[in-house]
C-alpha cells in the first residue's frame, strides 16, 4: 500500500472522530504528524497534514505552511493535484493543507475565492495550535486552482471577499504564490470553461477574472511553471502573467518545459504519467520557497515579505 493510499484511508477513518476545537488535536510528543479537517460555510473542506511538536526537534516547533488548491476547471477538484502534492510539501518540512473548494453550480458569486480566503484566515487564526508561522503561508494551485491561487493574492481585497470575511477581513492574503500551468486570462488564450463556471454571462466579471490585467505593485512573490506543449491551457496564460508581474516589479520565478500535456501535477507515475525532467519543478519550487521564507536557515525570514502578512490595508 502506498503512503498516499494509507493516509487516504486514515483520513476517512478519522473525519468523524476529530474532536473540536482544533486545540484538542495536538498533544506534545504524542505523534510526529497529525491529520485534521475543517469545514467552512457552504461546504468547502480543508484537510491538513501537520507536523506536531517533537521534543527532539525544538527548532521546528513552528513551520511555514502551504495551502494547495487543486485544478478541475472550477467544475471539480482534481485528486491528483491535492493529496500527492501535500505529502511532498509535508516531506519537505512544511505544514500542508488541501482545500476542496466550491465548484460547478456552487462556483458562482465569488464562492471559490471566498472559500480560499476563509481557509487563509482560519490557518492564521489557528497558527499556534497548527504549529505554523502565520506570516509564512504560501498558496499553491494548478490549472483552475492556479487561477484561484493567483486570485487569492491579486484579488485578496475584492469587495465580495472582504464582505464575506466580516470582522476577519484583511487577514486572507498569502505570503507567496505557487502556480502550475495556471488559468490566467479571459482573453484570446482563455480556458473558457473555467471562466464561465465562475463568471457565467457577466462580462464585467470576465474582465475582473482576467488576472493579467489586475496585477499591481506590492503583491507577494510568485513561482510559475508551465509546459509549452500544453493545448488545454496555453502557455500564454503564464507568459501574460509573468509580463504583468514584471511591469509591476512583483518578484517571480518561472520555468517553462518544452514537452508535456496539461494536468501533470508532480509529473510522476503516481499521478498518471512520469516525466522525470518536468518533475524537477517541485525541487526548484521547494528551493525557491525555502529561500523566500528563509526557512532552512532557521531564520525568522524577511520581515518585509509583502502583501500584508497579518492583514491590514495597503498604502
Amino acid at each position: 500500500m502506498t503512503v498516499s493510499r494509507f493516509l487516504l484511508r486514515l483520513r476517512r477513518k478519522v473525519r468523524q472522530q476529530l474532536p473540536e476545537p482544533v486545540t484538542q488535536l495536538f498533544q506534545k510528543g504524542t505523534s510526529y504528524m497529525q491529520l485534521i479537517t475543517q469545514t467552512f460555510p457552504g461546504g468547502a473542506t480543508l484537510t491538513g497534514w501537520v507536523h506536531a511538536r517533537v521534543e527532539s526537534c525544538p527548532s521546528f516547533d513552528k513551520r511555514p505552511a502551504v495551502l494547495i488548491l487543486p485544478g478541475g476547471g472550477y467544475d471539480y477538484c482534481s485528486q491528483r493535484e491535492g493529496e500527492p502534492v501535500a505529502l511532498q510539501f509535508l516531506a519537505a518540512g512544511y505544514q500542508a493543507f488541501v482545500l476542496e473548494y466550491s465548484t460547478a453550480q456552487k462556483a458562482a458569486n465569488w464562492q471559490p475565492m471566498i472559500d480560499a480566503a476563509r481557509a487563509m484566515v482560519w490557518l492564521r487564526s489557528n497558527a499556534g495550535q497548527l504549529n505554523l508561522m502565520p506570516n509564512k503561508i504560501a498558496v499553491c494551485g494548478f490549472s483552475a486552482g492556479g487561477h484561484l491561487a493567483a486570485s487569492t493574492a491579486i484579488l485578496w481585497d475584492a469587495a465580495p471577499v472582504q464582505e464575506a470575511l466580516g470582522k476577519e477581513r484583511g487577514k486572507n492574503c498569502p505570503n507567496a504564490v505557487i502556480l502550475g500551468y495556471p488559468v490566467v486570462t479571459s482573453g484570446e488564450f482563455a480556458h473558457e470553461g473555467s471562466i464561465d463556471n465562475i463568471a457565467g454571462d457577466d462580462k464585467a466579471l470576465w474582465q475582473t477574472f482576467s488576472l493579467e490585467n489586475q496585477v499591481r505593485p506590492g503583491l507577494p512573490p510568485f513561482y510559475i511553471w508551465h509546459t509549452v506543449a500544453d493545448t488545454s491551457v496555453p502557455v500564454e496564460n503564464s507568459l501574460l502573467l509573468a509580463s504583468a508581474l514584471r511591469r509591476n516589479r512583483v518578484p517571480f520565478e518561472m520555468h517553462l518545459f518544452a514537452e508535456g500535456h496539461h494536468g501533470m501535477s508532480l509529473c510522476t507515475a503516481e499521478v498518471h504519467e512520469a516525466n522525470p525532467h518536468n518533475a524537477h519543478w517541485f525541487g526548484l519550487c521547494r528551493e525557491w520557497l525555502d529561500h523566500v521564507f528563509a526557512y532552512q536557515a532557521g531564520a525568522d525570514g524577511d520581515p518585509n515579505i509583502p502583501c500584508l502578512p497579518h492583514g491590514g490595508k495597503k498604502g
